[in-house]
Formats: C-alpha cells, sequence, structure tokens
C-alpha cells in the first residue's frame, strides 16, 4: 500500500546519470552581446536590414573635397585600424561567427571608441560587399575623408601669424608615404600636405595608420591640377621649391626656406614631372654621401622639414 501511495503522490525524484546536465545548466555563458548582436532583438533587426541596403547600393563617388568610403577586410587589418585609431564609420560583423580573441578586441575597441555602428549580417552579404575577399567575418567602412583646398592651408598659416610651410606631393602613389609625409609635417609645424587628384595616393586607411594618428590635426588637401595649385601658391607671394637629384643648390644653401614655401617631393623613381618641375622657383637637392641613388618621399620630406623648422626656430 505503501508503494502504491508513493506511486500515486506525483512527486519525481532527481533523476540518475543525467550526466552533469544540470551542473551545466548552471555555468555562465559569457558577457551579453550587444542588442545589435542578439538574433530577434529589435535592434539586431534593423542593422540586418541597414546592412543589405548598404551591400545594395552602391558606394558614393567622391564629389568635390571627399573621396569614396574605404572597406578594411580581415581579422587582424581590422584590429589594427581599430587600435591605430583609423576614423570608422560601421564594424560588420558574420552572423554566427567564430568568436576568438581578435573578434572579442575588435567588438571591445569599437565599443569603447563610440560613434561606431556594430552590424551583424550573414556571410553572403559579406562576401558581396568585400567582392570575395577572405574578410574572415570582420569588415570595417572607413568614411570618406574630407579633403581641404589647397588655398585653405597657407590661410590658415597666416590666420595663426605663421609663414606657410606646406608639402605637396608629385606622383606618389603609396599610402604609406603619404602617411610617413603627413607625420613629418606635423612633428616640425607644417601646415599641409598636398595631393593630385588623380593617379596619387589618397588618406586611405593605410595612410591613417602610418601617420601615427597625426592626420586628425594635419589637414591634406587636394588639387585637381598640381601645377595650377603651386601656380597659385607662387601668386600668393609663397616661393615653391622643388627637391630633384640634379638640383642646382643643396637644401642647407637655400634661403628661401626660412620664409612661405611649398616643398613639393616626388616619386622615388621618376622624381618631379616636367611640368611641375618648371613651375618651381628653385630646385634644390639633397647631399647623400653614402651614394644612394634616391630617397623615398617621407625620408626626403622630413629631410627638407627639419631643415626648414631649424631655421624657424
Amino acid at each position: 500500500m505503501a508503494a502504491n501511495n508513493r506511486r500515486m503522490s506525483g512527486k519525481k525524484g532527481a533523476q540518475v546519470g543525467s550526466g552533469g546536465q544540470r551542473r551545466r545548466g548552471l555555468e555562465g555563458k559569457g558577457p551579453t552581446p550587444p542588442a545589435e548582436m542578439r538574433k530577434g532583438h529589435k535592434k539586431n533587426r534593423v542593422a540586418g536590414a541597414k546592412a543589405k541596403q548598404t551591400v545594395r547600393r552602391p558606394a558614393p563617388r567622391g564629389r568635390g573635397g571627399k573621396s569614396a568610403s574605404e572597406l578594411v577586410v580581415g581579422r587582424n587589418p581590422v584590429v589594427e585600424a581599430l587600435r591605430e585609431g583609423v576614423p570608422a564609420s560601421t564594424l560588420y560583423v558574420q552572423q554566427f561567427i567564430d568568436n576568438d580573441e581578435r573578434v572579442r578586441e575588435a567588438l571591445q575597441l569599437a565599443a569603447e571608441r563610440g560613434g561606431i555602428n556594430l552590424m551583424e549580417a550573414p556571410r553572403p552579404e559579406l562576401d558581396r560587399m568585400t567582392n570575395g575577399l577572405n574578410h574572415q567575418g570582420l569588415v570595417l567602412q572607413v568614411p570618406p575623408y574630407e579633403y581641404a583646398h589647397p588655398e585653405d592651408l597657407a590661410g590658415a598659416a597666416y590666420d595663426d601669424g605663421q609663414d606657410p610651410l606646406i608639402v605637396a606631393l608629385d606622383g606618389v602613389t603609396d599610402p604609406r608615404n603619404l602617411g610617413a609625409v603627413v607625420r613629418s609635417v606635423s612633428a616640425f609645424g607644417g601646415h599641409g600636405v598636398v595631393v593630385p587628384e588623380r593617379r596619387a595616393a589618397g588618406m586611405t586607411a593605410g595612410a591613417w595608420k602610418t601617420s601615427a594618428g597625426t592626420a586628425a590635426r594635419t589637414p591634406v588637401a587636394r588639387a585637381t591640377n598640381l601645377t595650377r595649385a603651386l601656380e597659385g601658391y607662387k601668386k600668393a607671394g609663397i616661393v615653391v621649391v622643388g627637391l630633384a637629384a640634379d638640383g642646382e643648390a643643396e637644401v642647407g644653401e637655400l634661403a628661401a626656406l626660412d620664409g612661405p614655401v611649398v616643398i613639393v617631393v616626388g616619386s622615388e623613381g621618376k622624381g618631379l614631372s616636367r611640368l611641375v618641375s618648371e613651375t618651381c622657383d628653385h630646385r634644390v637637392r639633397i647631399p647623400m654621401p653614402g651614394g644612394a641613388e634616391s630617397l623615398n618621399a617621407g625620408v626626403a620630406a622630413g629631410i627638407v622639414l627639419y631643415e626648414a623648422a631649424r631655421r624657424r626656430a
């Protein structure tokens, strides 16, 4: 009778041999992901819709003083860009991505910086967005760069009561060289860098990284025609100095570095183009006792900027 009462009581004892399921059920599942990353959340649905719209809508072409937006693709490049302070508008994260250290760091850096949208997108959407590149589930969108006008650089210097010290790049196509020049201009008190609109390096994520953050305070201007921009500087009373291996004088002999000056640096292989070279007021050379044929743009600009800063001190 006692046995029957136990069977009819409706009470269930603990299951035998649960295999630790109850213990695992009590374990934590880690930090709660942002709302944009939680499946079924309203913000997740909105983020997914925006991601699809971004992929389907072609990127706007640079017009006037803006470049086109850029994508940084892959886990290591995305983390490095976020570490170096490269401007970013959106971090796209693949749905159901393997959550390794780089993914966690990318999410943490984006959250700490603020102003970066987090959007979850399926892998096919990221594949189309990156044209099939190996994105590894992480894509960072860099917004268009706001270029200054060449006249703005000289105007800002005069407003501060200083003689303009500007570097113009002729035929430099490596963004890392542009970033290095921006860094040197910032270090030696220059007022900006001028680049041609075509066939020249622009302010890409690579240039931002090489500038080591100085691009945030050193303007880069884009000229539709570099020769005309240099002629405009000359009309404004600014001396245009071109660096050339066969220059008539050495950098240390040029008195013009004391006043308003634009230093024009050509590519490592071809140097200054003919029209730009003819536009320069002076062509100077950097003495190289070691016998090297040429220097890259970043090193050459740094040497002349140091000499100009030394004289102005």
